[in-house]
Parts: C-alpha cells; sequence; structure tokens
C-alpha cells in the first residue's frame, strides 16, 4: 500500500483506497457486533455497546447548512445521543435545535467539541472549504469517528492533513459516498467474475451535464462517480485530461473561485482518461447543458458481451444490458434491473436501500469500525483518492493533457498556478 496504517480485517477491506490499497473489493462486510451488507439487520441499531453514543453535529446555515440529512441520520440510530449541534448563523442554530430536539448549541464548533467531548461527529455542510478544518479539529478533539459530506475536501494536501491526524490520533473517518454500501455493488462483481458481461474493456463515467457542467460538476456530481471508478477499476495509476471554455483550452483568465466552497474551477467542459491498477481505462466527461436531462450521472461498465449501467442514487441503481454492445442487432435488448437480490430479482430488502440512501447504513458501519478498530467501508482513504482523481484532471491540463502520475506530486489546486 502506498500510505497509511493498519486496514483492519479483512471484512473491512475494500479496493480502490489509496489508503488501503491493494485489497480484495468482493470482501463487504460489517463486524460481528453490526451486519453482512445484504442483510436485514443494517436496517437495526448497532448493538456493539449497550452504552450511549454521544453525538455532535457540525452544520452551517448559508455556507452548505446541513448536507443531505447527515444530522438528522443520527435520530434513526438506536443508541445514539446528539448532544449538542454547532451552527456559525445564530438563528440557523436555533432552527437546527428545535429540529434535533438538542439544548446543547453553540456558534463556535471548537467550542462545543472542547466542552462537549462527543464520541462522534457529523460534519454536514456541503461547502467543501468547511471539511478540513471541521474534520480536523474534531479529531485533534479526540472524537473517534467522524461522517464527512462528500467530497472530503479541496486538495490532495488537505486529505494528506487529515490522514496523518487519524493515524495520530486513532480516529475513523468516513466519506458520505452512501453508493459505496449499496449491496448491488456485489452482485455486479459477482456477475463480472462470473464472464456476465465478457472482458471488461472500460468504465466510462459522467456527472449530470447540467448548467455546473466542467469543473464544478467534476467535484459535486463527478466525485461520486471518481469513487465508483475506483471501486471498480482498483487505484488510479495516471490521470490525462484536457477543459474547455466555450470550445477553448481553459486559461488562467476562466479561473474563478467557485460554487460550494470548491476552489479554483474553470470551464465548461471537460474530458479525463484513468489508467487504473486493474488495467482498465476509464474515463469521465462533463459538458454544460448536454441535453440528457441528467441521465448520464453515473458510469457504465462496458465489456465485450454486455453493459452495467450505474446510476448514482437511484432505485435500483443499476441495470445489466447483455450482448455485443459494438454489434448492431435487430432484436430488442433489454435492460435488466440489478437488484441486492441478483439480476433480474425483484429488490426483497427494502428497508436496506432506505438504509443506504438516507446515510444509515454508512452511519453503522462508522461505529462498528471504530468499535472494531477497523476502516470503514468508505473511508478516509477512498476519500483522498477521488480528491485526487479530480485535481488531477486540473494538474493534467495545466501540462497540457500530459499524463499525471499517481500519487500527484502536485498537493494543492493546479488552477491556481495556470
Amino acid at each position: 500500500m502506498r500510505r497509511g496504517a493498519d486496514p483492519g480485517p479483512a471484512c473491512a477491506r475494500t479496493r480502490g483506497s489509496a489508503y488501503h490499497g491493494g485489497m480484495d473489493r468482493r470482501t463487504f462486510c460489517i463486524g460481528a457486533s453490526g451486519v453482512v451488507a445484504g442483510a436485514a439487520g443494517l436496517t437495526r441499531a448497532v448493538a456493539a455497546d449497550a452504552k450511549a453514543r454521544r453525538v455532535a453535529v457540525i452544520g452551517h446555515t448559508g455556507r452548505g447548512n446541513y448536507g443531505h440529512g447527515l444530522d438528522t441520520v443520527w435520530q434513526k440510530i438506536d443508541g445514539a445521543q446528539i448532544v449538542a449541534v454547532a451552527d456559525a448563523n445564530a438563528d440557523g442554530l436555533a432552527k437546527e435545535q428545535a429540529k434535533l430536539k438538542v439544548d446543547g448549541g453553540y456558534t463556535d464548533y471548537r467550542k462545543m467539541l472542547a466542552e462537549v467531548k462527543p464520541e462522534f461527529v457529523s460534519v454536514c455542510p456541503r461547502h467543501a472549504d468547511q471539511h478540513h478544518a471541521m474534520a480536523l479539529a474534531s479529531i485533534e478533539a479526540g472524537v473517534r469517528g467522524v461522517y464527512v459530506e462528500k467530497p472530503l475536501c479541496r486538495t490532495p494536501g488537505e486529505a494528506d492533513a487529515l490522514v496523518a491526524a487519524c493515524d495520530r490520533r486513532g480516529a475513523r473517518l468516513a466519506v458520505a459516498h452512501r453508493n459505496r454500501y449499496h449491496p448491488a455493488l456485489q452482485v455486479i462483481d459477482r456477475l463480472i467474475a462470473d464472464g456476465g458481461i465478457g472482458k471488461l474493456l472500460e468504465i466510462r463515467g459522467r456527472g449530470k451535464g447540467d448548467r455546473r457542467g466542467g469543473a464544478e460538476d467534476l467535484w459535486v456530481l463527478g466525485s461520486h462517480v471518481l469513487n465508483l471508478t475506483a471501486y471498480f477499476g482498483g487505484d488510479p495509476r495516471t490521470c490525462s485530461a484536457v477543459m474547455r471554455a466555450k470550445g477553448r483550452p481553459v486559461t488562467k483568465a476562466d479561473v474563478i473561485d467557485g460554487a460550494e466552497g470548491l476552489g479554483p474551477l474553470a470551464g465548461d467542459e471537460l474530458h479525463a482518461r484513468y489508467e487504473m491498477s486493474s488495467g482498465v481505462i476509464a474515463y469521465f466527461d462533463s459538458i454544460a447543458n448536454d441535453g440528457t436531462h441528467n441521465a448520464g450521472f453515473g458510469l457504465q461498465l462496458v465489456g465485450s458481451e454486455g453493459v452495467v449501467n450505474i446510476q448514482c442514487d437511484l432505485d435500483p441503481v443499476a441495470h445489466l444490458w447483455r450482448g455485443n454492445p459494438f454489434q448492431p442487432s435487430t432484436e430488442p435488448r433489454a435492460w435488466t434491473p440489478i437488484t441486492s437480490a441478483g439480476v433480474g430479482a425483484a429488490e426483497n430488502q427494502p428497508e436496506l436501500i432506505a438504509a443506504v440512501q438516507h446515510h444509515e447504513a454508512a452511519v453503522r458501519d462508522l461505529i462498528d469500525a471504530v468499535d472494531h478498530d477497523r476502516a470503514p467501508i468508505c473511508d478516509i482513504g477512498a476519500g483522498r483518492t477521488t480528491v485526487e482523481m479530480v485535481c488531477a484532471v486540473f494538474e493534467s491540463h495545466r501540462q497540457g493533457g500530459a499524463a499525471v502520475a499517481f500519487p500527484l506530486t502536485e498537493r494543492d489546486n493546479a488552477l491556481r498556478k495556470l
């Protein structure tokens, strides 16, 4: 492995993480005190310890708010007690306290961490420029488990600092790429291993292709896609990319301070090519207002005898199209749903899928990872790999589309140096 600490027991291993690299991606379970993914128990309470799990929530009204339910998910976890919430916006804080039914409220999250001493923290704001400081403060305050809204942070350098802090303090951090917890991924793994789509030829990913097309789409939606790309393809080895603004190459004059605290952004179109450690080539493309009506958000595993189409956050999350994708056919070929029960099988665990979609599965896994000193399923290493894959696009473009190697030498956002 390239960097990081002991990956923990075999059941925690997931492929595609620079922090825990070279692992068997098909091993996907939660420890003895939790439940196995794909079992109805994922919707039950974590029973590892009878004591109440003290939880604090960090949000910021008007600056990313509370993400996609990263605050309220703890209300669904039996044995978890939200003891305090921090929000720099006083009015927003009062509303959040009422929503979470919490007396403890702070406008300074550092003060909250020092006084409340929580065991778990949700770093909720969607604005990524706050994630590094909030997560780092939580780790240094002695928090054992941190759940962070995606993307993990804005640069590989920020991610490096979080990895070092987790190693130093023995903390566990999970990133809210909820699709990584979906049991259909293991069904797809088995399908590929059994030759169900022939030889895997390439991976193709897209963002939503809406008004945010280009670098913003790469960060906000593409981070989900790249996270899954590394799951199926292994760690990235190289990236080559081009970025465009109104059809011409992005220049320094195009760089702006991006939305959602993402840092420097530029352009309305980008195309990236990744060589993955499995040998498969992966692609990611985003074009503003591309006319797909968001339907392209996800990735396709293109094989010689079929295609698996994964559409992030939808139910069912994946479909199989059988046949040679390069051979025209006069016969109709249907897209067959892939569920936790298998290819073409009706979903028989709706509560499990709901737990995945609403972050409950991820939070229960984080609790179990802390209790059993193992890596969460979507751990800090997987989060760092995703951030590095995003920033590799900027660095390759800065170098004229040259293939840049991982780990990146440039640990900042290369658009600052155009």
